[in-house]
């Protein structure tokens, strides 16, 4: 990467700026491919040294250049030593030898393409002069760090955290392999987001594949096991493993290791072991094997790693499949399985589910085999995170007529809740309403976790009587199996089900969880319920209450093993955090939310939903959209009805903004009618005052009034204080929108009030904003100052928490309605070359992707004047085009 602050960069410097007139050499070192060219660039370009005489020569390219003359500051650099001739290495030896002052000499090379192993300049070493400072530099990998920041500066903001782990990981930090990878992502410009399926996609890059195959072919024939066998292994290794699965004796095998070694495709790694340069070279070196003899490596690898203990079943299982041992694979693969229930693991769930998948789609595993395979493939799936390759493995199976009919309730049963749980939609209900029928004479505690999951209130359409019923059904199915796992479960229903619904005395049920519960599956149960209440705390507007449950929710799915609930309480912090204004870096952890939840919509749903809302508060109306309801966004079937509800509300506000009142009013009774459906009113606490708003703007005034009745009465005996808060802030935004402004100020300020007690600021600064905006259009309360002084304070909260877009809003009005402002002298301010504060304004909106029309409603300007803005703004930043507008700047 960079040259950083390492000694001899500093001694070199003082040479060459002439502090002292005594000569140093530097000796680079390091294995193909770690970046020595790159620090040469770096260091010749670099200020201090670009001012000074320089020498660079590549060795083995031509004459030596000629010996330095004089006693002034120089800076020689030899490339790639290891390249050098004879005659070569006896002329630097004769330079460095001879050293005069003033001299900065770097000398680069590969110390596993040596004449000489240690000696760069050969035998015997250099009689080095006194007065020459000598040192050594060798070469790293990157790190991990190193890594992401080079991927993110050659990717942006499209690389997730994910695909630089991989990267990393298949790399070993080996900074040309990384370049290299990086490079095969650009040539993709069409993935918006780059993930670890598209490093793995980008295969080996052709120089490192060159480089192994090219230093094994050199190796003598009988030396190239060991490196085969390391290409098997993948890991790190003992040197004993290599020797077995390499079928070598003790002394041939040693000087084969050496050999391998001294060619730089192995390399030490910790504890005593070896390995190859990097995970993709040990691709390169596999893909190239014949196929006999890979299985034959494979069987002797499991030989050799099944004396392991504890045994690593995974890597069993995948020696075992390539050797083509089928029966031990199959039984590697089970134990597997039960080893990550046992540790419940999110990683080991999901390698878990990965092998059971191959075995379920393999031709050579019988159907007997599959049979046993498939309840643990579906039970690991629903406690793991998602596959597509699950459910389709899983509907496979239940097709099967030639499974007995409880284990094919059983698979259905798991695929249902899969497909409810990860994947969402109707066709999930349907499976699930099946496996309860088929389950409940013969198996009913099965059929009690069936009819729980269909209790759940966040199930979009069906009203919370159905849901009741299907509780009271789980209860007594679960009573008369007397399976513990099955009462927890319907601890848990009871639970989601009384909370969600704001049912004061749903927290009272918390205490009926068994979350010290010796049963595994019961501690799941439990933690699902705990997050659950959490979610439902969130979104009641119990803030205090939601941190509390979030925290010993998240706890027990990781104590328990259940990866699935813990994301779903991740998921409910992003959109806790977005509530009570947590936007610093939110818009990145969602991003990375959403990356790692990638094929799970109905749990990154929480993500999108965020970054849907900060993009509106910021301006960015398409990306916005992008994620509330476009390609970004989560498709309709995998969002809860908050969610559904808060999507609307978002909606709604931007259409009202652009002036599109006839949309905003169908997008608000589309999303009514969805709430009136369900009967949770405190879910519409996000929707309300802007669909009350449109409805209202649209002519259709009693309609709204019942609409607000209707959350009012929805809210009786509900305990929502952020559902009641957006009740009053609705009954101001319809008093505003009747005109009735005094009444609409004076609940504008009450709503405030009631925010600020949640702690809610952009809610806050919101109908704080209001309140202004209806005061100084009603002229009967506080004077002009007081108003001002409650906008100006609004500006600030919208600054502070990165709201560009009611920044913007709210100083329009104060210009539009404020008092006047104090007289300045005449004339307009000269800004010259650099944007006037209006310029700067219209150019962020404009760079957002707002049309002129947006930005002239959003600040009270005529469209004509503000396309003179955007123009000005794009000659003074010399752009051609309005969306350079959006790229960062010092002037923007």
């Amino acid at each position: 990467m960079a040259l950083g602050d390492a000694p001899w960069i500093h001694r070199l410097r003082r040479t060459l700026d002439g502090e002292t007139g005594r000569p140093v050499l530097v000796l680079v070192e390091g294995p193909a491919g770690f970046g020595k060219s790159r620090l040469v660039r770096c260091l010749t370009t670099t200020p201090w040294a670009a001012r000074t005489p320089r020498e660079v020569w590549a060795c083995g390219t031509g004459e030596p250049p000629a010996p330095p003359a004089g006693d002034g500051p120089l800076l020689f650099v030899a490339e790639d030593l290891h390249r050098a001739r004879d005659r070569d290495r006896a002329w630097l030896r004769e330079v460095l030898e001879d050293a005069r002052p003033g001299l900065a000499a770097v000398v680069t090379y590969r110390p596993e393409e040596l004449p000489e192993p240690g000696l760069p300049l050969g035998t015997p070493p250099p009689h080095y002069p006194s007065r020459l400072s000598v040192r050594r530099h060798r070469l790293q990998p990157w790190t991990a760090a190193d890594v992401r920041r080079f991927a993110a500066e050659a990717l942006g903001r499209r690389c997730t955290p994910e695909a630089a782990a991989r990267l990393y990981e298949r790399s070993a930090g080996v900074p040309q392999v990384v370049a290299d990878l990086v490079e095969a992502l650009r040539d993709c410009p069409e993935a918006q987001r780059y993930t670890p399926a598209d490093v793995d996609a980008a295969g080996v890059p052709v120089r490192l594949a060159d480089l192994v195959l090219g230093r094994t072919a050199a190796l003598a024939e009988h030396h190239r096991p060991v490196v085969w066998a390391a290409a098997v292994l993948e890991r790190p290794a003992t040197g004993a493993e290599l020797l077995a699965v390499a079928a070598l004796g003790e002394q041939e095998g040693r000087t084969a290791l050496t050999a391998a070694l001294a060619s730089g495709l192995l390399v030490e790694a910790a504890d005593d072991g070896y390995r190859l340069i990097c995970p993709l070279a040990a691709l390169a070196l596999h893909q190239m094997l014949p196929g006999p003899l890979r299985a034959h490596l494979h069987g002797r690898a499991a030989d050799a790693l099944g004396a392991r203990q504890p045994a690593s079943w995974p890597e069993l299982a995948r020696h075992r499949r390539a050797a083509g041992r089928v029966r031990s694979w199959l039984r590697a693969v089970e134990r597997a399985a039960d080893q990550a229930h046992a540790l419940g693991e999110s990683a080991r769930y999901q390698e878990a589910i990965g092998l059971l998948e191959q075995a379920m789609a393999s031709p050579l595993v019988s159907p007997q085999a599959r049979a046993r395979l498939a309840p643990v493939l579906a039970r690991s799936a629903v406690d793991g995170l998602r596959s597509d390759q699950t459910v389709e493995a899983l509907q496979r199976v239940v097709r099967d007529d030639t499974l007995p009919a409880a284990v094919r309730g059983e698979i259905r049963l798991d695929l249902g809740l899969l497909m409810v749980n990860q994947v969402g939609g109707e066709d999930g209900r349907a499976v699930l309403e099946q496996a309860a029928a088929e389950l409940r004479e013969e198996r009913p505690a099965l059929a009690a976790r069936a009819m729980c999951a269909l209790a759940s209130p966040r199930w979009p359409g069906t009203g919370a009587d159905v849901h009741e019923k299907w509780l009271r059904a789980a209860g007594q199915a679960a009573a008369d199996s007397g399976d513990e796992a099955a009462r927890a479960a319907v601890a848990t229903a009871r639970v989601t089900l009384a909370t969600m619904r704001g049912d004061p005395r749903g927290w009272a049920l918390l205490d009926a969880l068994p979350t010290t519960s010796t049963d595994a599956q019961a501690r799941r149960h439990a933690a699902r319920g705990l997050c659950n209440a959490a979610d439902a705390a969130v979104w009641l507007g119990q803030y205090e209450r939601a941190e509390k449950l979030l925290a010993e929710g998240v706890e027990l799915s990781v104590t328990s093993g259940s990866p699935f609930t813990e994301h779903t309480a991740l998921g409910a912090r992003l959109t806790l955090d977005w509530m009570l204004g947590r936007w610093q870096g939110l818009a990145e952890r969602c991003e990375t939310f959403v990356a790692a939840t990638f094929d799970m919509p109905l749990i990154s749903s929480d993500g999108r939903l965020v970054l849907g809302l900060l993009a509106l508060a910021q301006g960015e109306w398409g990306r916005a959209v992008s994620w509330l309801s476009g390609e970004r966004g989560t498709a309709p079937e995998y969002v809860s009805p908050s969610q559904s509800a808060t999507m609307s509300g978002a909606l709604i506000r931007r259409e009202l903004a652009r002036d599109e009142v006839a949309n905003a009013a169908a997008e608000a009774r589309t999303a009514w009618e969805k709430v009136a459906r369900k009967g949770i009113w405190a879910w519409a606490a996000e929707l309300a005052p802007w669909a009350v708003e449109a409805t209202a703007r649209v002519g259709r005034v009693p309609e709204a009034r019942s609409m607000v009745d209707a959350f009012a009465e929805g809210l009786d005996g509900v305990d929502a204080p952020g559902a009641r808060a957006a009740l009053t802030w609705t009954r101001a935004a319809l008093a505003e929108s009747t005109g009735e402004v005094s009444e609409a100020t004076a609940l504008y300020r009450e709503a405030c009030a009631a925010y600020a007690a949640l702690g809610r600021p952009y809610a806050r600064a919101l109908t704080a904003e209001g309140a202004g905006r209806c005061a100084l259009t009603a002229r009967d309360g506080d004077g002009p100052d007081s108003v001002a002084a409650e906008l100006t304070s609004c500006v600030e909260q919208f600054t502070h928490l990165g709201a560009t877009w009611d920044a913007a809003r709210t100083r329009a009005l104060l210009r539009v309605h404020g008092p006047a402002p104090e007289r300045r002298r005449n004339g307009r301010p000269a800004y010259g070359d650099q944007l006037s504060p209006r310029e700067h304004e219209v150019a962020q909106l404009a760079g957002s992707g707002l049309t002129n029309r947006e930005i002239a409603a959003t600040l009270h300007l005529s469209p004509r004047t503000v396309e003179q803005h955007v123009a000005h703004a794009m000659r003074k930043l010399n752009l051609t085009s309005r969306q350079q507008l959006a790229e960062p700047g010092d002037d923007i």
